[in-house]
């Protein structure tokens, strides 16, 4: 495990908020290769998910406070204290959607957005570890990338509130910057202005997995779509963007064809 205090202001967990848990569970369990196991820390209906032993998120239904969102991925950022970290997002010109609630035997969180309205969540957990980073291992998370309102707005917005640092650029078209950028304890993505046909600003997270074709064909026979690629980018990796069949958005990245 990772000690916590080296991942504040970075990534440390992912949901996906579904309207169809077992069908969420067959589906990224086939795609991703992830191990499904039951939740036995509280009585929430929830299933963890596990790569090579280690946890790297969740998939759990929608609550009822939260009537009306669509099924999605929701990326957690890892910090100290969440009713002090609520304040400073609203501060900075974000929004608290739900103040910091305690999840039995696990941690605290706030559910966050930022000024484009980009969701995200505030967590603190009880342990003093925390998942492992693992950028590279198959069925973690191997890149973050937020389809923002305002690129240039949204990031400044990162960068005040968690202290992220630009780390490269590269144009896209005339008016719009693929800023990648460095968290703390080094986890790397991206942020740009999304394009006219995307509805609203949101995160993408990239799973990692062993060859592209070979999963593109599962996101497929899953009854998934998908919605870009494949293509190749820096690193001599490939990528493809995806919707799992009930239309949450993600993206799969491997170091083969």
């Amino acid at each position: 495990m990772s000690d916590v205090g080296n991942l504040l202001g970075s990534f440390i967990w992912y949901d996906q908020m579904s309207n169809d848990l077992p069908g969420s569970e067959r589906f990224y369990a086939h795609v991703v290769g992830w191990t499904i196991a039951p939740n036995t820390m509280n009585d929430q209906r929830y299933s963890l998910l596990t790569a090579g032993g280690a946890g790297v998120g969740g998939l759990m239904p929608i609550p009822e406070h939260a009537e009306g969102v669509p099924p999605c991925w929701m990326g957690y950022i890892g910090v100290d204290d969440v009713a002090a970290w609520a304040e400073k997002v609203k501060a900075a010109g974000g929004a608290i959607h739900r103040g910091p609630t305690v999840i039995p035997n696990v941690g605290t969180f706030a559910i966050a957005g930022d000024p484009d309205g980009a969701g995200f969540l505030l967590f603190r957990g009880f342990s003093a570890d925390a998942p492992v980073d693992a950028p590279h291992a198959t069925g973690h998370v191997g890149w973050r990338e937020l389809n923002a309102g305002d690129g240039v707005k949204a990031f400044a917005f990162y960068e005040k509130l968690f202290g992220w640092t630009k780390t490269g650029a590269m144009p896209m078209g005339p008016s719009n910057v693929y800023q990648l950028f460095a968290t703390k304890s080094g986890q790397e993505g991206a942020v740009f202005t999304k394009d006219a046909e995307t509805p609203q600003p949101f995160w993408r997270f990239y799973f990692n997995v062993e060859a592209i074709d070979a999963a593109i064909e599962r996101v497929k026979g899953g009854g998934g779509k998908i919605t870009n690629g494949p293509h190749e980018v820096p690193g001599e990796r490939w990528i493809v963007h995806a919707l799992d069949p009930q239309g949450a958005a993600f993206a799969l990245v491997a170091p083969k064809r």
